[in-house]
C-alpha cells in the first residue's frame, strides 16, 4: 500500500518521528524526514536509501513552505503527512509565562497546522492520501503540570476532526495517535528535569513508567506499527479518530 509513495515525517531524527521513518522506509515508502539538527537527520538517512532529510522549523511558516514544495520537487506529491515533530516541556501555571506558553503552542499546534496544509497542496492532487498526526494522551485528558502541552496537544486533535470533515468522502483519511509515555529520549530529558528538583533518578523513572495504565513504557515501534496501519487498506474507513496507546484506559 505504501510502496514508492512519499512520506514526509516531521520531526523525524528522533524517537517516534525515526521509528516511523525507519519502518515506512523497510516497506518501500519514499520517506523525507525533517527537524532542526541536520546531524542527527543525516544519521537517520544513513540507515536507508529510502530516507532523505531537509532540515526544516515547523514553527517558521516560510521555511515549512519552501522545503515541503522542495520535498515535493524533488520526490513527488506528498501522500503520506505525519507531524510528528513537538516540545514535550511542562510547566505549572503560575510558572508559564508568555513566551513559553508561545513556544510550546508554535511549534506543537502551529507547526502541526502548517505542515498539513502545506503537505495538502499537493496531496490534493493525487487519488490518495493519509494525514497522521501525533498528539497524546495529554491531549485527551490533561496533563497536571502541563498546561500549555495539553493544551497544544487537544488543538491537535480539534485539527484532526476538523479536517476529517473538511475532507469527509474523498480519498485523504486524517487521524491523530495518541500516546502516552513512550521509550524514547523525551523520557530520558523528564527523568533529568525531576532529578534537578530532588527527585531521584529511580523514582522519576518509576513515575514515568507507573504513569501509563499496564505500567510499562509503550515502545517507538508501537506508534510506528499504528501508523503503518492507518495506511493499510483495512484503515480506509478510520477517518477523524484520535487512537489512544497507552495500556489501558486513559
Amino acid at each position: 500500500m505504501i510502496t514508492d509513495k512519499h512520506v514526509l515525517i516531521t520531526g523525524g531524527g528522533t524517537g517516534i518521528g525515526r521509528a516511523i521513518a525507519e519502518l515506512f522506509a523497510k516497506k518501500g515508502a519514499k520517506v523525507t524526514i525533517t527537524g532542526r539538527r541536520s546531524k542527527i537527520l543525516q544519521e537517520v538517512a544513513m540507515t536507508s536509501t529510502n530516507i532523505s532529510a531537509l532540515k526544516m522549523d515547523v514553527s517558521d511558516e516560510k521555511e515549512v513552505s519552501d522545503i515541503v514544495a522542495e520535498a515535493v520537487s524533488k520526490f513527488g506529491p506528498i501522500q503520506i503527512c505525519i507531524a510528528n515533530a513537538g516540545i514535550a516541556e511542562g510547566r505549572k501555571l503560575q510558572n508559564t509565562d508568555l513566551d513559553f506558553w508561545r513556544k510550546i503552542i508554535s511549534t506543537n499546534l502551529d507547526g502541526t497546522f502548517l505542515t498539513i496544509r502545506e503537505a495538502m497542496k499537493s496531496m490534493l492532487e493525487t487519488d490518495w492520501g493519509r494525514v497522521i498526526a501525533i498528539s497524546s494522551i495529554a491531549g485527551i485528558k490533561g496533563l497536571k503540570g502541563a498546561g500549555a502541552y495539553s493544551a497544544s496537544k487537544h488543538g491537535v486533535l480539534g485539527l484532526i476532526k476538523t479536517y476529517s470533515e473538511e475532507y469527509i468522502g474523498g480519498p485523504i483519511t486524517f487521524n491523530a495517535i495518541c500516546p502516552g509515555y513512550v521509550n524514547t529520549p523525551i523520557i530520558d530529558n523528564n527523568i533529568k528535569a525531576m532529578m534537578s528538583k530532588g527527585i531521584s533518578e529511580n523514582d522519576a523513572q518509576k513515575l514515568m513508567v507507573n504513569s501509563n495504565p499496564h505500567k510499562k513504557l509503550i515502545e517507538a515501534d508501537e506508534i510506528a506499527q499504528t501508523a503503518l496501519w492507518l495506511c493499510s487498506q483495512a484503515a480506509k474507513s478510520i477517518n477523524g479518530q484520535a487512537i489512544e496507546i497507552s495500556g489501558g484506559k486513559v
